[in-house]
C-alpha cells in the first residue's frame, strides 16, 4: 500500500512522470541497442541477395503507393505454423535493400515474403483484376486499372541514385544502364544477358501479356521476385559473434 501511495506522486506530477518515463524508455532502449555494437555482424551476408532491378524497384514503389503493406506483411516468423504455411523464416538480409522495409504485423491477407513463383503471372492478373474470382472470401479491392497505366523509365536513374545515397550498392554501370534494363526485362526477345549479369535471377517476360510496359508489369515483376533470391536448400545460418 505504501508503494502505491508513493506512485501517486508520479501520477499527480506531470513533470516527474515525464522524467521517469524517459528514464525507463532510455534504459529499455540501451538494453536492446547496446549489444549490437559488440556484434561483428548484425546482418549476415547471404548468397544471392542483390539490389532490385529497375523494373522490380518500380513495382515495389507501386506496391507501397497502393498500400499493399497495410494488409500484407513480408516477414515470416520463426514459428512452426508460420514456416509450414509460408516457407523458411525471413532473414534480415532479405530486407537490407528495402527503404522502408515491408515487414508489417497486419495480415488481412497472407504474408507475401515468399510469394514469388507460387502463382503464375495469369493468376496474379486475375487476382488484381478481380480478387474474388480466385479467392472468393477476399476483401481486397480491384487493381485492374494498373494494366492501363503505361510507364516509362524517365526518372529511373534518379531513383537508383537516391537509393544508393541510403546505402543500396547500385554501381555506376547499373545507373547508366537503368533505362535499358527497365525496358528489356519485359522483352523476352531482347538482349537481356547484360541485365541478368547485373541482376542475377531477374525474371524476363511480358508479365501482363499486353503491349507496352504497364504498372501491372512492374508490380508482378516485383511480386514474382519476392523470396526467390536465396537458395534455402544450401543456406546455413551464420552464428552471430
Amino acid at each position: 500500500m505504501a508503494i502505491l501511495q508513493k506512485h501517486q506522486i508520479l501520477e499527480r506530477n506531470v513533470t516527474l512522470l515525464a522524467i521517469f518515463a524517459f528514464l525507463v524508455v532510455s534504459i529499455g532502449g540501451i538494453v536492446q541497442i547496446a549489444p549490437l555494437f559488440w556484434l561483428e555482424n548484425t546482418i549476415e551476408d547471404v548468397e544471392g541477395m542483390r539490389p532490385y532491378s529497375p523494373l522490380e524497384l518500380t513495382g515495389r514503389d507501386i506496391y507501397v503507393r497502393e498500400g499493399c503493406y497495410v494488409c500484407h506483411s513480408q516477414m515470416i516468423r520463426p514459428m512452426r505454423d508460420e514456416v509450414e504455411r509460408y516457407g523458411h523464416y525471413s532473414l534480415a538480409a532479405e530486407s537490407k535493400y528495402d527503404h522502408p522495409f515491408q515487414w508489417g504485423s497486419k495480415r488481412t491477407g497472407p504474408d507475401l515474403a515468399r510469394v514469388g513463383g507460387r502463382y503464375s503471372d495469369e493468376w496474379h492478373l486475375d487476382h488484381m483484376r478481380d480478387p474474388q474470382s480466385v479467392v472468393p472470401e477476399s476483401v481486397m479491392p480491384k487493381y485492374g486499372y494498373l494494366e492501363d497505366r503505361l510507364i516509362s523509365p524517365d526518372y529511373i536513374e534518379d531513383l537508383l541514385r537516391t537509393h544508393r545515397m541510403v546505402g543500396v550498392p547500385y554501381t555506376d554501370e547499373m545507373i547508366e544502364n537503368a533505362a535499358a534494363d527497365f525496358k528489356v526485362q519485359v522483352d523476352p526477345f531482347g538482349d537481356y544477358d547484360a541485365m541478368l549479369e547485373r541482376y542475377p535471377g531477374a525474371q524476363v517476360r511480358n508479365f501482363d501479356g499486353q503491349p507496352g510496359i504497364s504498372e501491372m508489369d512492374a508490380l508482378i515483376a516485383y511480386l514474382q521476385m519476392l523470396g526467390t533470391l536465396v537458395d534455402f536448400s544450401t543456406f546455413t545460418p551464420v552464428e552471430s559473434r
